[in-house]
């Protein structure tokens, strides 16, 4: 940090103890007229003391921190994180609301409503006017809406974010945010990076995704579960937090013991070399069919299964190369998707840990014996936990219960989210229930939540099946997806601009980013329609249009003849002019990124960052319609003028869309 920088911090925390004594002076004047008594001043006056109570405490914080954190640490805020402009003003006006209705301070609505503001002209809305006059008539006031707003801004302290502020319609505040804060925050935008907002101490998250089964090839039911779940992934490890990603596969239960009898009767030698099965998904079907019409091969079957929990050498191994064969298809997969990081964690590996998860359950005194099986009940739930069998077999309730005290007791999770169709919602919630009443975890201080989705679904809105009526495989749906995106890029004539490399790389980009985009544009609670055509579809919301958006802004970029470093170090000494409507209503969307993650981090809703994105897309086609950015001399095509404070807009656009395609698992290509 400069010596000009640090003067200037060190001049701050001065003023601001001046201001401290200004407002203490104030304070006693206020005081001394509250124990005069009642009078006609009296209500002013206790808004007035809560008022300065709020502003010196807050300026006594600021002054502490710069004098003991220093610079330094100003510097690392500044840079760690990007500004999230709703919950500066959340703060501002819960503060306004605390010191104009203190009878209030208990109370939820003294957390402010912010909103972007839809029209008007203003940049956002405090909404809080409504709620509060509900709950300032419980408390026996009387005031209406307009009323209250009117206080609000008149008790609201000066921020460096607020321009003015506008009361409008029955109660409505209209936020106009400074041009000068505006510029500035974008400027950090070039030189720090696109930083997360701060969304509270870093935790231990861990992540349930994607989870296919050993021996059967993904489907389609498998796309929104890792599409949704990588792409969460991707955002919490964004905002700060320690992710583990775990691929919760099917490789345990009575199936693998046809599986394993068919293996033993096709590749005999299966214990020197590695069977070559070329299709696993015939080699089931195959032992299937046995197992259902064999007698002898059944028994062999059961035995198997008896002979693998129990750890038998031969046994274990012929499972091993069964499971690896799997592994390798699902890695194509996952390659395909950019999915990756994946940590294996199967049904296999939670076996050993039921024992002593359902010892402890017994210890506790939690399970009821009913017909010779051992239960969990469960709080204002009719239905139990199945804990054992009665037969002694364990059951998926128990294996989840102890997936989930080892990811809390060994992982050391205090943020466990499960990406699982909703039709398993009541299922989770049983679970949930049942590892709270084991006291595997405290609600109060770990996070633990199931984050459903719909379903996908075919042109006649039925669930998505191949012309045979079988469920469509994974792999088919990808290099479908390649052989359109192809045939699109080719009916553009794009074939005819961009090198054959460049070409190979703008058609995955395109095919897999349309299917992962489709996916996640939708409220993911939601079921949606699987359409190629309006996936491939360059105008709309669509995965196609932003990229060909991003490859347009990148071009705009390139005729600045700057590389990336160079733009950097130009931000930090150009001042970012935001004179033109289209240039600050460009540069105020670029800051709503931080407020948009935030929300997404609370919420596990990704379809807001692609509704975020497409707006910003069109908020950019609105700029650079109206200010040119590169002025060329119309006969010889060369740049003559740079106007370098909107190629610097155009960046900061460009490097948050990169940054947001990137948290949505979608590849950016320079060219297109």
């Amino acid at each position: 940090m400069s010596a000009e920088e640090v003067t200037r911090l060190e001049a701050k925390a001065v003023t601001m103890e001046g201001e401290v004594q200004k407002l203490q002076k104030q304070l006693k004047d206020v005081e001394r007229l509250l124990s005069e008594g009642e009078s006609a001043e009296l209500a002013a006056a206790k808004a007035e003391n809560s008022k300065l109570q709020y502003q010196i405490m807050h300026l006594e914080k600021s002054v502490a921190a710069e004098k003991a954190a220093g610079p330094k640490a100003a510097k690392i805020e500044r840079t760690a994180h990007m500004t999230n402009i709703v919950v500066e003003l959340r703060q501002l006006f819960s503060a306004s609301i605390a010191a104009s209705y203190p009878q209030l301070s208990a109370s939820s609505s003294c957390n402010a409503l912010i909103t972007v503001a839809k029209k008007g002209g203003a940049d956002y809305q405090c909404n809080s006017a409504m709620g509060l006059t509900k709950d300032l008539k419980a408390a026996g006031v009387s005031a209406n809406p307009r009323s209250i707003a009117d206080a609000l801004v008149k008790n609201c302290a000066s921020s460096d974010l607020v321009e003015k502020l506008e009361v409008a319609g029955p109660g409505f505040i209209n936020i106009y945010l400074k041009t000068s804060t505006v510029s500035q925050l974008l400027s950090d935008v070039l030189v720090y990076g696109v930083r997360p907002p701060f969304v509270g101490d870093a935790r231990r998250v861990v992540i349930d995704y994607s989870s296919p089964n050993i021996a059967k090839e993904m489907h389609v039911g498998h796309l929104r579960s890792t599409v949704i779940g990588d792409c969460l992934s991707k955002i919490v490890e964004f905002t700060g937090h320690d992710v583990v990603r775990l691929n919760h596969i099917g490789d345990w239960g009575t199936q693998f013991g046809m599986l394993i009898a068919h293996l033993e009767d096709k590749f005999p030698n299966f214990e020197q070399e590695s069977p070559p099965i070329g299709d696993l998904q015939s080699f089931y079907k195959e032992s299937k069919t046995r197992f259902d019409g064999e007698e002898e091969f059944k028994k062999r079957a059961y035995k198997n299964v008896v002979a693998l929990q129990s750890g038998n050498k031969k046994i274990r191994t012929a499972w091993g190369h069964i499971c690896d064969i799997s592994r390798q298809e699902f890695a194509l997969i996952y390659g395909r998707l950019g999915v990756d990081r994946l940590v294996e964690r199967g049904e296999s590996f939670y076996q050993p840990l039921m024992n002593d998860t359902v010892a402890e359950l017994l210890s506790k005194g939690l399970i009821t014996e009913e017909d010779g099986c051992k239960l969990l009940l469960l709080k204002d739930q009719k239905v139990p936990l199945m804990i054992e069998k009665s037969v002694g077999g364990y059951t998926y309730d128990t294996s989840d219960l102890a997936a989930l005290r080892h990811r809390v007791r060994d992982e050391k999770a205090s943020w466990i989210i499960y990406v699982v169709d909703s039709g398993q919602g009541l299922h989770f919630q049983q679970i949930f229930e049942g590892a709270r009443i084991a006291g595997y975890y405290d609600p109060n201080n770990c996070r633990i939540e199931h984050v459903g989705f719909g379903l996908v679904l075919g042109e006649g809105k039925k669930k998505l099946k191949s012309r045979s009526g079988d469920t469509i495989k994974l792999r088919d749906l990808l290099d479908e997806g390649v052989e359109r995106s192809a045939e699109k890029l080719k009916e553009k004539e794009r074939d005819k601009i961009l090198t054959p490399e460049e070409l190979v790389a703008a058609r995955d980009a395109v095919a897999y980013g349309c299917i992962k985009y489709a996916d996640l544009c939708h409220q993911r609670t939601h079921d949606y329609v699987f359409s190629f055509d309006k996936m491939l579809d360059d105008k709309g919301n669509t995965a196609v249009y932003l990229l060909y958006a991003y490859t347009r802004i990148q071009s705009i970029i390139r005729l600045a003849q700057s590389d990336p470093a160079a733009l950097t170090e130009k931000a930090a000494s150009t001042p970012l002019v935001l004179g033109e409507p289209a240039e600050a209503k460009l540069a105020k969307h670029v800051l709503r990124f931080a407020e948009v993650i935030h929300r997404i981090h609370d919420d596990l809703l990704p379809h807001v960052l692609c509704e975020y994105l497409y707006d910003l897309c069109t908020c950019f086609t609105e700029f650079y319609d109206t200010c040119y950015c590169v002025e060329k001399n119309k006969e010889t095509g060369e740049v003559v003028k740079i106007n370098w404070s909107r190629i610097l807009i155009v960046t900061a656009t460009a490097r948050v869309m990169a940054q947001g395609l990137n948290l949505l698992g979608l590849k950016t290509v320079d060219r297109m």
